[in-house]
């Protein structure tokens, strides 16, 4: 992991492909516990890419209507829906670029990307949040939605979150980052918070 730091971006989009065939193979196999996404409350969704087959399955049968990508553009370009196709099924997008692998996302998104969700929340929709494999930069993202919504501190957060999709990394990096921004939440005022703290 430290080499992979180090050589940075570059390796992130070198191995883009055959991890995700990774992923897709784990999903696959008989009596996988690896699924493509899973539903962490009423609202939220953590998973691999919306590919365009699972689209549809998204809109239609979970009521997703707000998407987070994670991904940087090369990673969605070929393989998901564009935002504009993403629209003309009713759903808005948010794309907080974040590098594979070894990026972590800024502060400044993780605070985007939870009022995001927080909005659609607060309409009865579903939020699909997700990067390559739902597991590394998705996973910091819902984290941070659970600890304002519950205020939550980051462990109680990841182990929830670690109940219903097991095979999460949240590294010490993102653990750092969770820190900051829990310090961020019980500083200041924020909305979305009056449920018990229990996941749905």
């Amino acid at each position: 992991m430290v080499l992979l730091s180090a050589l940075g971006p570059g390796v992130a989009r070198l191995l883009f492909y055959p991890t995700l065939l990774y992923t897709l193979v784990r999903e696959r196999l008989p009596g996988s516990q690896r699924p493509w996404f899973s539903r962490i409350d009423r609202t939220v969704l953590l998973g691999a890419l919306p590919l365009r087959g699972k689209s549809r399955q998204l809109v239609e049968e979970e009521n997703v209507r707000g998407i987070v990508t994670m991904n940087e553009e090369y990673e969605t370009r070929f393989l998901c829906c564009s935002p504009q196709e993403w629209e003309a099924m009713g759903v808005e997008c948010l794309r907080l670029s974040t590098v594979d692998l070894t990026g972590v996302p800024s502060l400044e998104n993780l605070h985007k990307g939870v009022q995001f969700v927080l909005k659609h929340r607060e309409r009865g929709n579903s939020v699909y949040v997700h990067c390559k494999a739902g597991r590394f930069r998705s996973a910091t993202m819902v984290a941070a939605y659970l600890i304002q919504l519950h205020q939550w501190t980051p462990q109680e957060a990841i182990e929830a979150i670690g109940q219903i999709r097991p095979h999460i990394i949240i590294r010490q990096k993102q653990v750092e980052l969770l820190e900051d921004f829990h310090r961020s939440v019980i500083g200041g005022t924020t909305a979305g918070q009056q449920e018990p703290p229990k996941t749905e």
